[in-house]
């Protein structure tokens, strides 16, 4: 029988394992249910493919990244292993024949989002499906309490009344000690074995900068080394990267809003360095297997620390020294206090908005439930005066209260973007004037069309112009194939999917104890993150470690607060300690090495502290540069 290390050596190439990976998989070969606690550029992936090579059938994996998935079904396929997955831009009879081979045994592995675990036609093969292992990867989505609650993933425990032998293991990168218990438990995990490497990461040196100028200050970190610069809009991505291109940088950006096309060069323009700044909305980096990230920066402020930490994993994952920057002024902190009414709005509001969806789609009382609607954002919002900010919120809110799901072409609505110049718009009028009439129109109702992708509403673009959805959507068309505008659409069209019989919305049963609870835990990792950002006493690290159940006394020495004690000399006797005691454990250590270990710091103070201690005969140091204890050599 083959061992997981020849496993890893024979598909990967690697000689050993990352630490915990090996007594992760050992776990599962054991057949126990495993939970899996490893930070962004871990290894997660690792811990199921090993053991799905070693175990008769097939592992199931639950994702909620299609893109993640599909990723990782190529990179399977092209090292020899048979992969396949299941997303929603396939066509049925693709569906059906990817299920007739994984209940065949063609495949190792199955990735499967929630969502397809629930659909009829996937019930129908599950139980015949050689399943061994099932692997829940972003699993802290399963808790209600976390960051990324998402209600499908209530239904994942269910897959086990099928495979009540194959282990499961569940895998995140950030859950706090209350998140943890909800995993095992809604995943009804049994006797489960937990393994959780340490939060720190002390290779990436973490600055937080209050400024009112950010671009200045992205301008200035971008050095020619590889970056991420996350944004929290798709416009303020398009901006940031017009400015930091007309600056000199090497620059490109990435957003849901763009084509498949031009995200795909986008990213395979960084992958390459020939741009190594990319400017992204957080979505983008989940699955992207580049190790020589050496900065990640926020430009806003991130919404919570689990999201922070995990992007800001994204830098220096090959080990080497890498930065985290995150820049915040006074509108972040009042958007991060707003942000708790915004997302969780009165009860009534709920009651109204919920009246207000089945009035758009015109349900009646009693409405039998299990449905598909088309369903406009925009225009129901502009029906029933709705802020569609505000709207959004409630519908979610709802949507956790399992009423209803709303696909995510929901929340992209179509985008346009000229890219042809004024000049050879203003001649279209010469060739067609159709197609002069519907560009003037867009000109005139939507005034940043030229400068970076703007929703539309395509159906008060037929009102204004008179036309009819079809004849509007064609001349679109035929203006993106001429390459005058950029013109994106959802493929399959924004959907809403009835879950219950409708009532009448004061009847309606709201989980009112549970949304307080939400609310709460909104507000302190709401509280959390404003306190991180606006403290300067604390080493970053701990707060950090702190915040995920972590105890640890020991300052990092690498974050902007230890940095300025260091240099401010309150730290002296701290980073003196630091110098001996790495002496005491190795016995010696090259100089190279020992500002190697601290290069976010100022070396020329480190040096002034060798010297200190090398005059004061306490450490000694060789010609080749080496320093050492007297009693450990010389």
């Amino acid at each position: 029988m083959r061992t997981p290390e020849d496993i890893l050596s024979e598909y990967w190439g690697y000689a050993a394992f990352r630490p915990f990976q090996r007594e992760i998989i050992q776990s599962i070969l054991d057949g126990k249910d495993t939970l899996a606690l490893l930070p962004t550029g871990g290894g997660k992936s690792v811990c199921y493919q090993v053991p799905a090579m070693i175990l008769p059938g097939m592992c199931l994996v639950i994702s909620p990244l299609i893109a993640l998935m599909t990723d990782q079904v190529n990179r399977l396929t092209e090292i020899g292993i048979p992969a396949a997955t299941l997303h929603s831009g396939m066509f049925y009879h693709e569906v059906k024949t990817c299920l007739e081979n994984a209940v065949n045994g063609e495949y190792r592995l199955l990735y499967v989002s929630p969502e397809r675990l629930q659909t009829g036609l996937f019930r129908d093969y599950l139980e015949n499906m050689p399943v061994s292992l099932i692997a829940v990867d972003e699993a802290h989505c399963i808790s209600q309490w976390g960051h990324d609650f998402r209600p499908t993933y209530l239904r994942i425990s269910t897959v086990r009344d099928f495979f009540p032998d194959a282990p499961i293991l569940a895998l995140t990168a950030t859950a706090t000690p209350v998140v943890q218990e909800d995993v095992v438990a809604q995943l009804k995990l049994k006797d489960a074995a937990v393994f959780k490497q340490s939060f720190s990461r002390d290779n990436i040196a973490v600055t937080v900068q209050y400024t009112e100028n950010k671009q200045a200050v992205a301008l200035e970190q971008t050095t020619g080394e590889c970056a991420i610069i996350y944004c929290r809009s798709r416009r303020q991505t398009e901006v940031l990267d017009r400015y930091l291109s007309q600056s000199g940088r090497a620059s490109t950006a990435y957003h849901a809003g763009m084509l498949k096309e031009q995200r795909d060069e986008a990213q395979e323009a960084w992958m390459k360095d020939e741009k190594n700044v990319m400017v992204a909305t957080t979505a983008f980096g989940m699955g992207i297997d580049k190790a020589g990230v050496r900065m990640v920066l926020h430009y806003d402020a991130p919404e919570n620390l689990e999201s922070y930490y995990q992007e800001a994993g994204r830098a220096g994952r090959d080990g080497m020294p890498a930065r985290a920057i995150t820049l915040f002024n006074s509108t972040d902190i009042v958007r991060l206090v707003e942000s708790v009414n915004l997302q969780f709005p009165p009860e009534r509001y709920l009651r109204s908005v919920y009246q207000s969806v089945a009035e758009y789609l015109q349900i009646p009382i009693g409405g039998e439930p299990d449905r598909y609607f088309s369903f406009d954002l925009t225009d129901f919002c502009g029906k029933f005066d709705l802020k569609p900010n505000e709207a959004v919120h409630a519908l979610r809110l709802l949507e956790r209260e399992d009423l209803w799901t709303l696909s995510e072409s929901v929340y992209n609505p179509a985008t346009i973007r000229f890219v042809a110049d004024r000049y050879t718009v203003d001649d279209l009028g010469k060739y067609d004037r159709n197609l002069a009439f519907v560009a003037t129109g867009l000109l005139r109702m939507y005034s940043t069309v030229f400068f970076f992708a703007t929703p539309i509403r395509e159906t008060a673009i037929c009102r204004q112009l008179k036309m009819s959805r079809d004849e509007l959507e064609k001349i679109l068309a035929r203006l993106h194939k001429m390459q005058i505008i950029e013109y994106t659409r959802p493929v399959d069209g924004p959907k809403l999917f009835f879950h219950h019989y409708r009532v009448d919305s004061q009847h309606l049963i709201i989980n009112t104890k549970r949304i307080n609870l939400l609310r709460r835990r909104h507000i302190e990792r709401t509280r959390a993150m404003i306190q991180y950002l606006e403290q300067d006493a604390r080493c970053r690290t701990q707060v950090i470690l702190h915040y995920f159940g972590e105890q640890s006394e020991k300052q990092c020495g690498h974050c902007d607060i230890c940095r300025n004690k260091i240099s401010n000399g309150e730290n002296k006797g701290y980073l003196r300690g630091e110098i001996l005691a790495a002496l005491f454990e190795k016995h010696e250590v090259p100089l190279r090495q020992m500002l190697k270990n601290y290069s976010s710091l100022d070396q020329d103070r480190l040096l002034d502290i060798i010297r200190e201690l090398v005059d004061d005969q306490i450490i000694f140091v060789t010609e080749d540069d080496v320093l050492y204890l007297k009693s450990s050599g010389g």
